[in-house]
């Protein structure tokens, strides 16, 4: 994963150039575009909170992708929990088990490693 990823501050946005294709994030780093995500900018955010992304992580990242191209909407913590439940059982999912994985919160930083726009309240993980 080649990545060149250079960003700057222009009236509280951050315009970052990945492989010739602008794209533009807020003043804290969530896309304004969720259109203009893919895999490789992913890691590159991740990087940020110095995180490699494993298959877990890559697992709720898809879902909240999934869930947002289904109903346009950000989902909240608890439709990704009955979601995974579902498939990797409900001892090991928790919000615990979210919260390992995204210690800055789902909100803060699962949705936006997932390139979601802010959510308009980042109360996402109740």
């Amino acid at each position: 994963m080649n990545v060149l990823l250079r960003a700057s501050s222009r009236n509280n946005k951050t315009d970052t150039a990945m492989n010739g294709h602008q794209i533009v994030r807020d003043d804290e780093g969530f896309l304004l575009d969720p259109d203009d995500w893919n895999q490789d900018l992913a890691v590159r955010i991740a990087h940020e909170y110095e995180m490699i992304l494993s298959e877990e992580h890559w697992q709720v990242i898809n879902l909240i992708r999934q869930c947002y191209s289904e109903t346009g909407i950000v989902p909240e913590l608890r439709t990704i929990l009955r979601h995974l439940k579902k498939t990797l059982g409900a001892d090991k999912v928790t919000r615990k088990y979210v919260y390992n994985l995204f210690p800055y919160g789902y909100g803060q930083q699962g949705c936006k490693i997932a390139g979601m726009r802010k959510p308009l309240k980042l109360w996402l993980d109740l």
